[in-house]
């Protein structure tokens, strides 16, 4: 079932019992402070059909009156949760994913950062299971997380402008691994 933005504000979302299958792409947010940004964030999970928001440290949670504008209730279909850390949030989901139905399927674990090991993000071959991890507005994401990581991609930046908007580089990369997604 698909709903509009007025559907979505007035909380008709709650109602949907079965939110379809959803892709096999968590994302972990490390000390994102910006509450729109958490909110857009959810509502770009909903989007792509994301099995998980993940926020971690220093970040706001719902309920939160402007995660809740930016996310129109978005925050009521997609299933998230907290981890004190974002070293936490990738171990817990490793473990979970390690065995899955007597088969072992991996995470990839893919930051997406401007770092000197990092790739161009259309260079990446992407596989399902994933966990992209994005990171807060200034500083980025941490030195631990990104020694966690598989992999680190990064957008090319072409004008004056170091980066882009956390949220917007998140999109980008997040249709990127819907282009073509590989299972494990």
């Amino acid at each position: 079932m698909k709903m509009n933005a007025a559907q979505l504000r007035k909380g008709e979302g709650k109602s949907i019992k079965n939110r379809g299958k959803r892709n096999e792409i968590y994302i972990i947010l490390d000390n994102i402070l910006d509450t729109y940004n958490i909110g857009s964030i959810f509502r770009l999970a909903d989007a792509v059909a994301a099995k998980e928001v993940i926020i971690c440290g220093a970040s706001e949670v719902p309920p939160n009156h402007r995660i809740k504008k930016a996310s129109i209730n978005t925050t009521e279909v997609v299933d998230w949760s907290y981890s004190e850390s974002a070293e936490k949030a990738i171990k817990d989901l490793r473990l979970i994913h390690h065995s899955k139905g007597g088969k072992i399927k991996d995470l990839n674990v893919v930051a997406v950062e401007q770092a000197q090991n990092s790739v161009r993000y259309d260079k990446f071959d992407y596989s399902l299971p994933i966990a992209l991890v994005v990171g807060h507005e200034s500083t980025g994401i941490s030195k631990e997380v990104l020694g966690m990581c598989d992999a680190v991609v990064e957008l090319p930046m072409f004008g004056v402008n170091i980066s882009l908007n956390v949220m917007v580089s998140l999109a980008i990369v997040l249709y990127k691994v819907l282009e073509k997604p590989v299972s494990r």
